[in-house]
């Protein structure tokens, strides 16, 4: 007899991920890869070994169900109809080709709702970006892993030795498209009687776990009324958007960052925090607004080492308050110990608060116009430690590691972060609508950086 296995639940953050996703543009993140192909690349092989190693990632072939009426919270399951097919394309970069046009590229993917009766993830291979380079798009719903676990599927697909050339008549078909065979697969969805169970047996430990709870939602006022004491003055940093995105990208050198920030009692995420509350100063001094100080929304993971088969949306946030003027050295000071008190606090505690009230706003309907109002941050960074070895996928060098993601409601701009073999990106995410003068941040936020690393 089979055994039954535990029962993949959405988590409580996941629900806020599903209730919120109202906005102008999908709920979704990823990464691009960019590759090495001097050697040759055959994109048809790049598929196959794709589809090979997705059985290390469960996650990847389960589509998200709702469950009937007090059964818990949504479930994932095997979806019988998984094909590689519906989730990977391959294009060739359209001119004038480089960066820019695959960024263009996965703009579109990020804009682009993933079909909820599928694993809400897809790929496409843009082959000819460059000379000898190509590169991988990954985009997935941020239901489906939060920033860590994103890493965490990347590093299950990625080439741990070199790999064989894969034999097409080995690895089966599922649906038309080829995959591994797995015997235990599909595993049919849990009965009625097994949701009703387990969701009851959540709520018992629910209860158990309240006086936790309630002194969690203490530190999460406290945590938000010193984020947001006061409402933001309007400027253009907070207008509606619409449904595109552009993206550009400041690269540097990772232990110049990690020098300045220990020189100077601080983290990489401070000296890039500082950095970013200047150039947005000069930004909004360019356009004749004033602005001297920023609360930027930071999300943290919940979690550090999440399995394969643990993804989900484990995250928060924590609002922080960042200087836009003085001498560099002292506005680092400053953020730097705003973070150390964050810290304090049990991780994103504001999320405890945030998350019914989010989920409360989506279910009245007015979820879309909060946002599209809110004045309590001015922008969202998120900051990731990527792998710092370079790696290889399908054989081929991975020269980069590009962080995607997208910003919402009425924030205009945001940042993401991610090191990689050494290098630091931090890509910018604006609505070109909104925010037409996005070179003008990129040039202020390299400078910034360059001030402070000097």
């Amino acid at each position: 007899m089979r055994k039954s296995l535990p029962i993949d639940r959405v988590s409580a953050d996941d629900l806020i991920s599903l209730a919120t996703d109202r906005g102008s543009t999908p709920m979704q993140v990823g990464a691009v890869l960019f590759l090495d192909t001097r050697t040759g690349l055959d994109s048809g092989q790049g598929i196959v070994l794709l589809a090979q190693r997705i059985l290390s990632v469960p996650r990847l072939r389960r589509r998200l169900v709702t469950v009937p009426f007090g059964c818990g919270r949504p479930v994932w399951v095997d979806d019988a109809a998984f094909a590689i097919t519906n989730h990977v394309t391959t294009v060739r970069c359209p001119a004038p080709r480089g960066e820019l046009a695959v960024f263009d590229l996965a703009a579109a993917m990020l804009a682009t709702p993933l079909p909820r009766a599928r694993p809400l993830w897809a790929a496409t291979l843009v082959t000819e970006t460059a000379e000898h380079e190509a590169a991988l798009i990954i985009v997935f719903h941020h239901v489906l892993a939060d920033g860590i676990g994103g890493l965490t599927m990347l590093a299950d697909l990625v080439d741990r030795a070199p790999p064989a050339r894969p034999d097409r008549a080995s690895i089966g078909v599922v649906g038309g498209a080829e995959a591994a065979p797995d015997p235990a697969f599909p595993r049919p969805m849990p009965s009625v009687l097994r949701l009703v169970v387990d969701a009851w047996t959540g709520q018992l430990h629910a209860i158990r776990g309240m006086p936790a709870v309630l002194w969690r939602l203490g530190s999460a006022a406290m945590e938000l009324r010193a984020a947001t004491r006061e409402r933001l003055a309007r400027t253009s940093l907070n207008r509606p958007t619409g449904a595109r995105r552009r993206f550009v990208s400041i690269r540097i050198n990772l232990d110049r960052i990690r020098a300045t920030g220990h020189a100077h009692h601080a983290t990489v995420n401070d000296v890039v925090l500082t950095a970013i509350g200047a150039a947005l100063h000069r930004l909004l001094e360019l356009r004749g607004e004033p602005a001297d100080r920023f609360v930027i929304s930071v999300p943290f993971s919940a979690r550090r080492q999440p399995t394969a088969g643990e993804l989900g949306n484990q995250s928060g946030v924590i609002p922080l308050g960042v200087p836009g003027v003085g001498h560099p050295l002292r506005r680092l000071a400053a953020v730097a110990e705003t973070t150390r008190a964050a810290k304090l606090a049990p991780p994103g505690a504001s999320t405890a608060l945030l998350g019914p009230f989010f989920r409360l706003l989506a279910r009245t309907g007015l979820f879309q116009r909060f946002i599209d109002r809110q004045r309590m941050i001015h922008t969202f960074v998120t900051n990731l430690r990527g792998p710092e070895e370079r790696l290889e996928i399908f054989g081929f060098p991975i020269t980069g590691i590009v962080p995607l993601s997208v910003n919402t409601g009425n924030i205009t701009v945001s940042f993401a972060v991610l090191s990689y073999a050494g290098t630091l990106t931090i890509m910018i995410v604006a609505d070109p609508d909104a925010c037409p003068d996005l070179p003008a941040l990129q040039q202020a936020l390299t400078e910034e950086l360059a001030a402070l690393t000097g």
